[in-house]
């Protein structure tokens, strides 16, 4: 220790990347409890992840301590095998979520998406093996360059969808709301509640009883879903019910019965409780399965509802299908920026094999 404080001191870079290093996560720390619901939280935690990697090296390395050396190498070393296994190996994980989604869930689209994303996956494995570019004309090659390029981005974006969703489970939760705002999901029968929905409602259930054991008042109940074509009755009725039966009481319950989607789910759950509270300033949390959350807080910010979402649990399963679905959903939210840059890339791949079709070799940069 006193050899690792004698670098700090002499050392006036470390110093410096120490500083880096704290007003890094200062930044991250601050954009984070202020607003979890802005992506731009998981870029700010990938650089103070990195930074951190860089400064914890440097630390370790200039202790001389060979076993604490070795240890970390070997750490590192690990890292680096079990990314390459499951970048490697992902097409077989996904095959093998399929499997069970298969057996357990109804044949649907949107339960086939791990099932498309393996074989999409494979045939990515099988080309990068066979190495079909050596055949193809420098233009072409050039050309096709875009779609591992696009790829790569797609993944990066991902990358950040994903620790975003892991961030939010993490929001601090504060135990004084005046309502729980519940969100729908389709009915067994078009009138009874399915049990990834009764998760939902336990999960507000739980979180009540756990507020008034604070002996803080106990809070309201919003049960947010319309009725749909093949309903009998709407979702918020189903889950009132639901509730009921659980032994909340009815006056503690009010319906939001005219959405047909997350986003006004949020905005008309907005509307009841200020109705009802008599001004906007309610304080609330939503609820809905853990995969679902940091989309569904998305749109509760586009409805300018202050909420932030706490998550019911989720066969394991049966998340995968389900992030990626949530990923389309965001994707989709900020589609304008994704397809400018796409366009940009796909741009840049058409000029160069232009370039190099007329013979301007140098021009190729990919």
């Amino acid at each position: 220790m006193t050899e690792f404080l004698h670098f700090f001191e002499q050392n006036c870079e470390f110093a410096y990347l120490s500083l880096f290093l704290a007003l890094s996560l200062l930044a991250f720390l601050i954009s984070w409890l202020i607003e979890p619901r802005r992506l731009i939280n998981g870029i700010l935690f990938t650089i103070n992840l990195l930074i951190f990697a860089v400064w914890l090296t440097i630390a370790v390395f200039s202790t001389h301590l060979k076993a604490l050396q070795a240890a970390y190498s070997i750490l590192i070393l690990l890292f680096i095998f079990i990314i390459f296994l499951v970048v490697t190996f992902a097409w077989l994980f996904c095959f093998w979520n399929a499997y069970f989604v298969w057996k357990y869930e109804s044949h649907t689209l949107p339960n086939l998406l791990t099932l498309l994303l393996g074989i999409g996956l494979t045939i990515v494995w099988i080309v990068s093996i066979l190495g079909p570019a050596k055949y193809l004309p420098s233009w072409l090659d050039a050309l096709l360059t875009a779609a591992p390029v696009i790829a790569t981005y797609l993944g990066l974006v991902m990358y950040n969808y994903l620790l975003n969703l892991f961030l939010y489970q993490f929001v601090p939760r504060h135990y004084n709301r005046d309502y729980l705002i519940v969100l729908g999901a389709g009915l067994i029968n078009g009138e009874k509640v399915s049990p990834l929905l009764a998760s939902r409602i336990n999960r507000a259930i739980q979180f009540a009883e756990k507020q008034v054991d604070k002996g803080k008042h106990m809070p309201k109940f919003i049960m947010s879903g319309g009725q749909g074509g093949d309903e009998k009755v709407s979702e918020a009725r189903a889950m009132a019910d639901y509730a009921i039966s659980r032994g909340i009481d009815e006056k503690y319950i009010l319906l939001e019965d005219r959405s047909k989607n997350t986003y006004q789910n949020m905005f008309f759950s907005k509307e009841v409780a200020a109705s009802d509270f008599g001004s906007d300033a309610f304080r609330a949390s939503f609820f809905s399965n853990n995969y679902h959350i940091f989309r569904a807080g998305l749109f509760a910010k586009e409805a300018a509802l202050n909420a932030n979402g706490i998550g019911s649990y989720t066969r394991f399963y049966f998340l995968p299908n389900a992030i990626i679905r949530e990923f389309a959903g965001v994707f989709i939210l900020h589609k304008k920026r994704h397809f400018i840059i796409i366009g940009l890339i796909v741009a840049f791949c058409v000029f160069q094999a232009i370039m190099i079709g007329l013979g301007i070799e140098h021009f190729r940069m990919m």
